[in-house]
């Protein structure tokens, strides 16, 4: 069985997402690096591994994919390791919940709205700014609602919603902004100390 392959670039939240759920599963696997915003734009290979010319792109034993929740599921599914989904159907639905409303809600406000507009412009747009931090907020309540008791969102079990809302969060807290809302909701400040230490997003 060969190593598998992960496309893609260190400033990726969900690079950074794959990375971890490789890492949690001990898997040793290849990062090729791929700059989607090169001055040189897409390698014309790479669309080969992704139409779209998005990261991450995945590829084990000639079997590729695109599309981070499909690459972290396979390696969840793939390998040995601990399980990150859990086996409980209604578990499992709510750890594919999570996942979705940090896709369509939160990842455009607190990554590109709020964290990369502050640290990249040199004239910050405060209104997006503003307007995006009212979003992360009301993320932030219903994750807050959602979490179970236990360390992880879910409980007891780590599962791919820990992984995806680390990377996305972890990317907010660069800006005080991010900090100082997150602070306002004790339970995933609580659940964000504790998956910060871990070996999978600290080498993410």
């Amino acid at each position: 069985m060969t190593k598998p392959i992960l496309y893609g670039a260190d400033y990726s939240v969900y690079v950074r997402i794959a990375r971890m759920a490789l890492a949690e599963k001990g898997v040793d696997y290849e990062l090729v690096p791929l700059d989607i915003f090169a001055a040189e734009g897409i390698p014309a290979w790479y669309l080969e591994h992704h139409p779209f010319g998005r990261i991450p792109a995945f590829e084990h034993d000639g079997f590729r994919l695109f599309e981070t929740g499909a690459i972290a599921r396979y390696v969840d599914e793939a390998f040995d390791g601990p399980a990150l989904q859990p086996d409980d159907r209604r578990l499992r639905a709510r750890m594919n919940q999570i996942i979705g409303l940090l896709d369509a809600y939160a990842y455009r406000a607190m990554v590109w709205d709020v964290a990369v507009e502050r640290l990249e412009k040199a004239a910050p747009d405060e209104k997006l700014i503003a307007g995006a931090l009212k979003q992360a907020e009301t993320v932030l309540k219903v994750l807050a609602s959602l979490k179970a008791e236990g360390p992880w969102l879910l409980g007891d079990q780590l599962t791919l919603a820990d992984l995806h809302a680390a990377s996305i969060i972890g990317y907010f807290l660069k800006v005080e902004e991010g900090r100082k809302l997150l602070a306002r909701f004790p339970v995933l400040q609580d659940w964000c100390d504790r998956i910060v230490v871990r070996t999978s997003f600290s080498n993410g």
